[in-house]
């Protein structure tokens, strides 16, 4: 139900800003080493929660949809009781690494987690429901950031609108496919308010506006030439993410959806993280 590799959307990006908090304080390697592994295992915990709650909370609209009704619920393979009982277990994962971390990220732990909650409920009363998504994985940098410094530092603040409508934009391309159940069913959605063409150049600019932050990022903290190979990178991806997509074939949004903006995240921490790291 809950795909581990899922969570690499999101954690490169905040990865990167806990390499970037590590500039500004000086931590032994063993603290360091303890930090890195306990925001991984915050994400894990924080994404599966969030999973695990979208497909109970959507399980009846899942077993009405033709392209989700095999999911794990709809079609029996879990019961809702397991589900919950993961979801409890997931939360406290999150709750325990937020603890180990600092006091600021067990204040915080509670508000993150009723954002990404939030979103299961969003495609019901507004069409914004992929900016609220794209907000949810936006957190992440800035809690990166806490669980290393304890503070926060409003520069990093690019790097979560440059998530958010990195996100945002691959969500909206995504909800294309549910165009039609999206009318039926009366969901909210972007391709249903502005139809599917309509969406998808709403994506494309959302995508521009992520690497106007990602260069606002770039700035901000006076990195060097491998950054800027990462957000080309970036760029040269999103351009073919856009390329799969045609608003009269959507046969190619799986590719766009999963494997390229994967690579997008994977390639702008590996860029990020050489340059901080010569």
């Amino acid at each position: 139900m809950i795909k581990f590799e899922h969570s690499v959307f999101a954690l490169p990006f905040a990865l990167t800003a806990a390499l970037l908090a590590l500039r500004e304080v000086h931590l032994p390697a063993a603290q360091i080493a303890w930090k890195i592994f306990f925001i991984i295992v915050a994400m894990v915990g924080t994404r599966s929660a969030a999973m695990t709650f979208n497909r109970i909370v959507d399980a009846a609209i899942d077993a009405e949809n033709p392209r989700t009704t095999t999911r794990h619920l709809p079609a029996g393979h879990l019961s809702k009781g397991f589900a919950w009982a993961f979801f409890v277990a997931s939360v406290a994962v999150l709750l325990v690494a937020a603890w180990m971390l600092n006091p600021l990220c067990l204040q915080l732990a509670p508000i993150a987690l009723a954002v990404v909650l939030l979103y299961s409920y969003t495609k019901r009363f507004t069409s914004l429901c992929h900016v609220v998504l794209g907000f949810a994985l936006g957190i992440a940098p800035p809690a990166a950031w806490i669980a290393v410094t304890g503070t926060l530092d409003p520069r990093i603040l690019w790097l979560t609108l440059a998530v958010t409508l990195w996100t945002g934009g691959f969500d909206i391309i995504y909800a294309c496919q549910d165009y039609e159940f999206d009318q039926s069913a009366g969901l909210f959605s972007l391709p249903r308010l502005l139809g599917i063409a309509g969406a998808l150049w709403v994506a494309r600019l959302f995508h521009l506006g992520m690497l106007f932050s990602l260069w606002m990022l770039y700035s901000s903290f006076a990195l060097g030439s491998l950054a800027v190979v990462g957000i080309a990178a970036v760029a040269a991806l999103l351009a073919y993410e856009h390329s799969l997509v045609k608003a009269n074939d959507l046969s190619r949004v799986d590719a766009a959806f999963f494997t390229v903006n994967g690579w997008v995240s994977m390639l702008f921490f590996f860029f990020w993280a050489a340059d901080l790291w010569l």
